[in-house]
This record gives C-alpha cells, structure tokens and sequence, in this order.
C-alpha cells in the first residue's frame, strides 16, 4: 500500500512477480550498465584503435546504455561521462570539464530563459488566443489554425512549452464542444495538429528545442563550422513547410471532420481573451526584447555569435524590470543544459581519441556504399532512435559518428547537423516520443494506432525531403554533401 496525498492508502493489485521485478530492475540495468564498461574497456582490441580511444569508447557505451534505457536521468547520465572520462584516462579533466563551457550551451540558456519571459508573463498565451481566434470560426480554419499556430509559435520557443502552453486551451475548445473520447475525429485532429504543428515547426529554426545548438555544438567543437541562425532557418524553413502540408492532409484523409458547429469554441476562446485584458507593460518591454533578439541573431548572430546576442538579451530584461529571477527559474530546464554540456565532452573526447572513427568504420562505414547511403542511414537511424528515447540522447550518440564516416566518405562535415538534428526532432508514432506527443495521448481522444499509422507515413515522407533538400536545395546554399 501507498499512502496518497490526503492521507488514505492505494492498494496495489499486481502480481507479486510484477512488483518484485520492477523494483529489482533498476539495480540489475545499473549492474548491466557497469559490465558493459568493463566489457569494452578489456575486450575491445583492435590497431586501429589507441588505449584512450578504447576507454573513451568504454564511457559511450555506458552512456548510451542509461540513455536508452532511462537507467539514470539524462542530465546524471551526462555528469556522469564528464566523471568518468578523467577517472579512465580517455581525456584530461582540465579539457573535460573545459568543454562544458560550450558556447552552444549558453545559447540555450539564453534561450530557455527568454521563452520562460514570454510565458510567465502571459505573452505566448495571449499570441496563442489572438490567432485561434482568428481562425475559429469553422470546423477547418480552426484545425489549421491550431496546427499554424503551434509550429510558428515553435520557431521561437522550445516546441515543448508551446505544446504545454496550447495543450490545455485545445482541451477547453473540446470540452465546450462536448466531443466524446476515442470516437471524434474531430478531437483527434485537433490533438494531432497540436502535436505534430509543435514537432514540424521546432525542426524549422534554432529556438525550437535544444538538438540543433547541441548538433551544432558538436560540430563546432570537433570541426570549427558552424551555421549561423539565418542559415539554419534559410535551410529547414522549406522542409518544415512542405512537410506541414503534407500533415494537414492526413489529417484530412485519416479523420474527416463533416459538419460540426464551433461557436461555441469561439466564444470560449474570445471569454479567455476578454478575462486576460490589454497587454500589460510588462508583456510590452517582453515583446519588443524578444523581437530585437531575434532579429539580433539574424543581422548580427554570426558577427558577435548567437549566444553573446541571447545573453544580452536576458541582461536586459532583468535590467528593465521586465522579469525577477524568481519568476522564471521554475521554467528553465536546467537539467537539459546539464545534458548538453555532457553530451558535447563526450562527443569531443570520441573525435579526439580516435574511437568515433574507428566506432563509424566498425558500424555506418561498413554499411554503407556511397555518401547518398550514408546520408539516408543517419537520418533513418536518428528517427527510429528519437521515437524509442531523447532526442537530446540520440543527436549526442550519432552526431560524432557523422562526423568520423563523414571524413571517410569525404563529405562536408557540416552537412551532419541538420542531417542529425532534423530527423532527430521528427517523433510523430509513439506518444514516449516527444512530450507533445504524450500530452496529446493523455487526453484521451487518440489510440496508439492513430499515431503509428499516420505517424509513419509522416517519417517516409520527412525522409524523403529531407534528403531530396540536402542533395538539391542545400547545395545552392552552400551546404552540399
């Protein structure tokens, strides 16, 4: 038994071979984990490969067995390889905890930090009601409405929060609408449009989540290219667009809608408006900051560097009064900053040491027949590896073997970001995805199979542009394979 909040006792009715499993399960992945190591570290051998190189690789296979299988919290996993690369002599601990510092990392402090502003102070909120209002007056505008707002509203924040911000005013649009669970296409559209618009759209810029700083981080530190915030936009806006229209038709085709009168999810959407008022001053100063950041990053990111530009941006706002700490420390996801700085040590003590070459030879290299293979096997291993864990993790694990088979297929290094970032972010089939995903499953509206199935065709068609953009479009801006 359990005790709960209000101070009665739940009764847990498994099988006593379920309980004793689960709570011996931890300890035993834990063992696993540590035998792995050990494994690696003595049984490894090769001449291709130096000792540091094989007590590098011994700290990656650790670290991707806890990633995958959640043995240790993604941040602790990360701390952990900071640890353990001094602790095995792969990397000096100078150099270790040196490359914590990473300038990828600051930029995504900077921007969680701006995206918790906009939403401790109502900003996103509001933006988000203005525009369902404007597209709520029938059954079809307001289902493209939502999709539209959802991914442009995830060129500028984390998709993550615009999902957390959204989730519940979708919800409310429901309820008014009495739509029961599980048999209205019309609740499962709407709920697929708030989860795959957040999705499509983080792909598309630097501020939709965290895996293009961290790709990019990697490549900066293992090759010294990098891309600037209007290169990476000009890159995946196309891809993101393309790609939502293809969506909308989907949903279109898996779940009709017919004839629904809505008005009275207008009216629910014009009460909230009404009840937040006008703009406050605070939402003002929050509004122009975030606008002349952005545009910052666009005109001067590559002069001054995107992280100078968004820590400035956070000075500011303090400065100005506009926010207190207190205000928005609960927002910021400190534990994914933590992860990043780890995952860019580990990437660099791999390249260093030699073991992501020889990793890339052993593995994609002998697999591959050409740089058209190679391209379309990274891709399809960083979405089928984002659907089963963090898609943080898996850009941290594919990203410096890109970067070694890179070298050995000579293509351009620089290349591997998007090629790693963008199917690294493209989870629509399972709701452990992406927490976008997980929230829309949890209403109850959508089945398991209302995701795999759509959601699959979703990743063939996103794979199919992706690498038609990356050997057609991209060239002509510069970044070719």
């Amino acid at each position: 038994m359990a005790p709960t909040k209000s101070g009665s006792f739940v009764v847990d009715t498994r099988p006593l071979w379920i309980i004793l499993l689960q709570s011996s399960l931890h300890p035993i992945l834990l063992l696993i984990g540590v035998v792995l190591y050990v494994a690696v570290l003595y049984s490894v051998s090769s001449a291709d490969l130096d000792p540091t190189g094989q007590r590098a690789l011994a700290v990656f296979a650790l670290c991707v067995f806890y990633w995958v299988f959640d043995v240790l919290p993604l941040m602790i996993t990360s701390l952990l390889a900071i640890v353990l690369l001094p602790l095995a002599g792969a990397l000096p601990a100078k150099d270790a905890y040196a490359l914590f510092g990473n300038e990828a990392v600051f930029f995504i402090l900077g921007a969680f930090i701006l995206a918790a502003a906009m939403m401790k102070s109502g900003l996103s909120n509001r933006l988000a009601l203005v525009i369902l209002h404007r597209f709520g007056h029938d059954p079809i505008t307001l289902l493209r409405g939502v999709f539209v707002l959802n991914a442009l509203m995830s060129f500028f924040m984390s998709e993550h929060a615009v999902a957390a911000m959204t989730f519940p005013i979708i919800v409310e649009i429901l309820a008014v609408l009495h739509l029961p669970p599980e048999r209205a296409n019309y609740g499962k559209s709407l709920m697929l449009a708030m989860a795959w618009g957040t999705t499509i759209g983080g792909v598309a810029t630097l501020l939709g989540g965290a895996r293009a700083p961290l790709a990019i981080g990697i490549l900066r530190e293992l090759t010294g290219d990098t891309y600037s915030f209007t290169e990476w936009a000009i890159l995946n806006i196309p891809l993101s667009v393309l790609l939502s229209v293809v969506a909308i038709y989907l949903l279109d085709v898996f779940f009709p809608v017919g004839e629904l009168d809505i008005s009275r999810a207008d009216q629910a959407v014009q009460d909230r408006l009404t009840k937040m008022g006008r703009m406050t001053l605070q939402e003002r100063v929050i509004a122009v900051v975030m606008a002349a950041t952005v545009l910052a990053w666009i005109t001067l990111g590559e002069q001054f560097g995107l992280a100078n530009v968004a820590l400035v941006a956070v000075v500011i706002l303090f400065a100005s009064k506009a926010v207190e700490w207190r205000d928005i420390e609960g927002y910021v996801n400190w534990g994914l900053i933590l992860m990043y700085g780890g995952a860019i040590t580990l990437g660099s003590a791999l390249h260093r040491t030699g073991a992501a070459a020889w990793l890339a030879d052993q593995t994609i290299a002998s697999w591959a027949t050409g740089p058209v293979s190679v391209l379309i096997f990274i891709a399809v291993a960083a979405i089928v590896l984002t659907e089963v864990m963090s898609n943080s993790a898996a850009v941290a694990i594919i990203m410096p073997l890109s970067i070694a088979v890179a070298g050995q297929f000579d293509i351009d290094p620089r290349i591997m970001a998007p090629i790693v970032a963008v199917p690294a972010g493209l989870s629509f089939m399972l709701p452990i995805g992406t927490p976008a995903n997980a929230l829309a499953f949890s209403s109850g509206y959508l089945r398991v199979r209302d995701l795999a199935v759509p959601g699959l065709i979703l990743h063939v068609v996103g794979l199919v542009i992706l690498n038609l953009m990356a050997w057609f479009y991209w060239p002509l801006l510069g970044t070719s394979p």
